[in-house]
């Protein structure tokens, strides 16, 4: 097999994922792409990375690649909430936003060397929290409000503004949200 037929069936690849991201709305696992396309996981990422580089808004979730739309389509209402907690409180966190309907779009923590890291996280029902909580487990992962002490901040979004007050206010009731 000749160099540019190699390149063509990378290409080819490339641009199949990129049509599964945009009509899927939900996540797709590396491990899924991979399997579906006879590849390693490991092809999948440098795939998605070249994607990345031509300006693809792909993003990796905690659930898997995702094509980001603007949420500000999908949801009319944003804000940036401060919460500080133990790690074994994140289930209940998320459980509290998800169930007033908030979407969960990211966590960032402040880290002293590299400044503001953030995942986005995308998690907008209980079996997202559910898959999350999972995950990290079975991976033995660290939430990354562990680097700051319990103190980060979420990107909350909803559809009414009462959504995101209600949810606020559980949160503050149950001791997590910081400064209100």
């Amino acid at each position: 097999m000749s160099q540019s037929s190699k390149k063509m069936k990378a290409k080819e690849r490339r641009e199949y994922i990129l049509s599964l991201l945009k009509q899927k709305g939900s996540p797709i696992t590396g491990s899924s792409l991979a399997a579906e396309m006879n590849v390693t996981r490991q092809v999948i990422v440098g795939d998605v990375s070249l994607l990345k580089a031509k300006n693809e808004p792909i993003v990796a979730t905690s659930q898997g690649y995702m094509y980001m739309r603007d949420v500000k389509e999908d949801l009319a209402y944003q804000r940036t909430i401060v919460c500080q907690h133990k790690g074994e409180d994140t289930e209940e966190e998320l459980n509290i936003l998800v169930d007033h309907g908030v979407h969960v779009l990211d966590v960032v923590v402040e880290h002293p060397i590299y400044g503001d890291l953030t995942a986005r996280l995308r998690i907008s029902n209980r079996r997202d929290v559910k898959k999350f909580i999972e995950k990290v487990y079975s991976t033995q992962a660290s939430f990354l409000l562990e680097l700051t002490g319990g103190i980060h901040t979420h990107t909350i979004a909803a559809d009414s503004r009462e959504a995101l007050d209600e949810a606020e206010a559980a949160l503050e009731e149950a001791g997590i949200l910081m400064g209100k």
